[in-house]
């Protein structure tokens, strides 16, 4: 294919599957989500966020070592189903290529054509449902259209500063990167926690280090064809806690194949759409768990792009 068409032959195909995805009309249901903070709220657990929390995490900085969360996302980095990343880079210019005004200025500029999911991003609340009911049980015929979300979209969201979690899944099991398949729950958690000296507590943004991230470039079809995670106790046992959002250095965060074979995601929804909990993929927890860093001030400005229902992101660790 011609250079020049790469783009626009990417641009046909979003838009064709955007058409496809077109929200459902109303369907009656027998889903019945949970309204945590409220029948007309849209941010979900952000709601545990507070200056005073804020004020707290800053305190955890003892050395102000800062750590780089997110990967850098390119074609080859892995991702789900038909994601992609696609660049191109243009000049700057009068439009004939000659150099603009007096002083011969030139400069280049960037076109993106890429998937708000790939590399390290971040899971909004309109992200997944159950039959088509999202958060506060919002159905998708709602809010859902192809040009955009009208509500939950990632440009709604406020700056997440908060204390942040690191819990090294692979100390506890003794291998690294854990096996797929490998659920963590309750049981797990609190087992790890202990170990590390540190509780959970309302308003934390908790990650977990299994090793996985390491074969997004050694062996990316393994990485990308299952996962160690989270299983649906240990999302319920988090959410109780009043957590902000959960993460991984895997792509999805769950146990892949799920406990539960029947199941698809399951703990996608359990987070999102019943407990208003956020989702952060592809974490990149290796230096912090190498430093064994424990606990930490966590720093999120999520990109304000309107109506997204995930985001590429790079949060930023200071210890």
């Amino acid at each position: 294919m011609p250079r020049f068409l790469a783009p626009l032959m990417t641009l046909l195909f979003v838009l064709a599957l955007a058409a496809a995805a077109a929200p459902p009309s109303v369907n009656p249901s027998s889903v019945n989500l949970p309204a945590p903070y409220g029948p007309e709220d849209t941010l979900g657990a952000i709601n545990n966020l507070s200056p005073a929390k804020v004020l707290a995490a800053a305190r955890l900085i003892k050395t102000g070592k800062t750590y780089a969360l997110g990967v850098p996302t390119g074609p080859e980095t892995p991702a789900y189903g038909p994601r992609g990343y696609k660049l191109t880079v243009t000049q700057l210019s009068d439009g004939t290529g000659t150099p603009m005004g007096s002083n011969r200025a030139t400069g280049n500029d960037d076109l993106v054509y890429a998937w708000m999911g790939v590399g390290s991003q971040i899971d909004g609340l309109g992200h997944m449902g159950v039959d088509h009911v999202y958060y506060n049980n919002t159905h998708a015929s709602e809010f859902v259209t192809t040009q955009g979300l009208l509500k939950f979209g990632i440009d709604t969201l406020p700056p997440i500063v908060t204390r942040g979690v690191l819990l090294d899944m692979t100390q506890h099991y003794g291998v690294s990167p854990l096996p797929e398949g490998t659920a963590f729950n309750q049981k797990e958690i609190e087992a790890v926690a202990r170990k590390q000296g540190i509780g959970l507590e309302k308003g934390d943004v908790v990650l977990f280090h299994t090793g996985w991230l390491d074969l997004a470039d050694s062996d990316p079809a393994r990485f990308m064809s299952g996962q160690p995670g989270l299983g649906l106790g240990g999302a319920r046992y988090l959410a109780k806690q009043g957590v902000v959002a959960v993460g991984a250095d895997t792509w999805a965060l769950e146990a892949l194949p799920s406990e539960d074979p029947a199941t698809a995601f399951p703990v996608h929804p359990e987070l999102l759409a019943r407990h208003g909990v956020y989702i952060l993929e592809n974490m990149d927890t290796r230096a912090l768990a190498a430093d064994g860093v424990s606990e930490f001030l966590f720093v999120l400005g999520a990109p304000r792009f309107v109506g997204t229902v995930q985001a590429v992101i790079n949060p930023v660790a200071i210890r």
